[in-house]
């Protein structure tokens, strides 16, 4: 039940994207899914294998899952790049500020200008 709640809420918070293709399109080239659906039409051997087969319908929510935490590293990425040209930013705002007023620490150090 909690599941079925959970999935609810998150259905709400699909872009219509989602909505209207919900299916991902695949990275493989035209070999590599045919080798993949392949493999997957097999009768698996390893114990794992066959208790996967009961939840093939989760592979959407797979999809899914495995989407929102590319896009979160994606993210990370990009915030630790934003984080870095910030920083510098500051030093060449600071190195700025530094250069057109007059202190004691300025004319202690030497001046850029």
């Amino acid at each position: 039940q909690r599941i079925l709640r959970l999935a609810e809420m998150c259905r709400k918070l699909e872009t219509e994207e989602e909505k209207v293709l919900p299916f991902y399109p695949s990275s493989l080239v035209e070999g590599e899914q045919r080798d993949a659906q392949r493999v997957f039409e097999e009768t698996p051997t390893e114990p794992l294998a066959q208790a996967m087969r009961d939840y093939v319908g989760l592979e959407r929510f797979w999809q899914r899952f495995n989407k929102a935490k590319l896009e979160e590293k994606a993210l990370e990425q990009e915030r630790a790049a934003l984080r870095w040209r910030n920083r510098q930013l500051r030093a060449l705002l600071q190195q700025y500020m530094e250069g057109i007023s007059i202190s004691q620490e300025v004319l202690v150090e030497p001046n850029p200008l």
